[in-house]
């Protein structure tokens, strides 16, 4: 009988808590647990701490990682809650993305000012995202637009829009439906004229490999149709060594037995972008995504990856 805590690694933000907390109770109701048996251990990450500068430029998404993965290799974690979107898509040796919580909503909410959507905005306007895919598809559907980089917490990020210093923002629907902010957005945009993330909207779990105990305790949480359509967005952002430094857009639908991919990859200007929709069976899912990745980077080019560097 279990009688020691299974110790949850999360980050310390409001978001990442609820994460944290929800998969601490849908494990609770799915195996009858208290939840005296779970501990929630926050810790700081280095993209927690540094906040003034793109992602880009300090190391990309491992910054959110980094932290909670070694003390799940030391054994004082037991598993790991994370967007999965901040994930890097090569993980370290020994630890694996065991579980994903059902989907939320995929797409982008746009936050404006100065109009309540996109395409109002006046000539000009200034827009914040610390996105380069949103910072692409917004300059590829409005090239008059000036867009910046802006980090931060989704608070800080509503707080600095309110007090004027851009028109504009967008964040991820997902993470203002688990704050209960779900009425914030002024516009939400459709995914196939401004394409989420690969696996945005989904929340996974990160265990020891080899852990029968902990990926049993897991497995019972775990939604089939999350897993198999983010890992075919993975496969497709591997394909293509992608990274914050890079705008890549992915989505994955499961249909029964059946899944539909479509992809994009843009310029960081927006200007040039091409596209690739293809699917097959879900028990295929990362086959296709990595074809679908070969198969648009034979596409555009050798030329056309220059501006990722």
């Amino acid at each position: 009988m279990q009688t020691k805590p299974f110790r949850i690694g999360t980050r310390g933000s409001p978001l990442a808590l609820a994460q944290a907390y929800e998969t601490r109770d849908r494990l609770m109701a799915a195996h009858g647990l208290p939840q005296a048996l779970f501990e929630v251990v926050v810790l700081s990450t280095q993209g927690d701490r540094i906040t003034d500068r793109p992602l880009s430029e300090i190391g990309g998404k491992g910054l959110f990682t980094e932290e909670l993965e070694q003390q799940l290799l030391s054994g004082d974690l037991d598993f790991a809650v994370h967007s999965s979107k901040d994930m890097p898509t090569k993980l370290p040796e020994g630890l694996v993305l065991s579980a994903y919580l059902p989907r939320e909503d995929v797409r982008d909410a746009f936050i404006g000012a100065a109009a309540p959507r996109l395409t109002e905005l006046p000539h000009g306007a200034t827009v914040g995202s610390s996105s380069l895919r949103r910072q692409a598809l917004i300059r590829r559907l409005r090239p008059d637009i000036n867009v910046i980089t802006f980090r931060g917490l989704v608070d800080t990020r509503l707080r600095k829009l309110a007090e004027g210093q851009v028109d504009a923002t967008l964040l991820a629907y997902a993470g203002l439906r688990r704050l209960g902010k779900q009425d914030v957005p002024t516009e939400l945009l459709d995914p196939k004229e401004f394409p989420p993330a690969p696996a945005q909207g989904a929340i996974c779990i990160e265990s020891r490999v080899g852990d029968d105990r902990i990926n049993g305790l897991l497995d019972a949480i775990n939604d089939r149709a999350t897993f198999d359509a983010v890992s075919c967005e993975r496969a497709f952002l591997a394909a293509l060594d992608g990274s914050c430094r890079t705008p890549i857009a992915g989505y994955a639908r499961c249909d029964g037995d059946t899944l539909t991919f479509s992809g994009m990859i843009l310029t960081p200007d927006g200007a040039r972008f091409h596209e690739i929709e293809t699917g097959g069976a879900r028990t295929d899912a990362v086959s296709i995504g990595r074809a679908a990745g070969e198969a648009i980077r034979a596409k555009a080019g050798s030329d056309f990856f220059a501006s990722w560097s």
